[in-house]
């Protein structure tokens, strides 16, 4: 559980610094691209964890 929050955490950070890099000469960030690359991180994160789950599905035993 530890791993997601310091990935999410990490990569929340990284997509803000990008939104304040963007922003041009505005003193605002820019929402949308941090939002968006926010939200790839999020979505990659969940198909990682589906992959672990089905993963280890797979590998149960049969119950013999």
């Amino acid at each position: 559980m530890t791993r997601i929050v310091v990935s999410l955490t990490f990569f929340g950070i990284l997509a803000v610094v990008v939104g304040i890099l963007t922003s041009g000469d505005d003193q605002d960030i820019d929402w949308a691209i941090t939002g968006g690359l926010f939200g790839i991180a999020l979505a990659g994160e969940g198909v990682r964890q589906w992959l672990r789950r089905s993963r280890a599905k797979s590998r149960e035993s049969s119950g013999i």
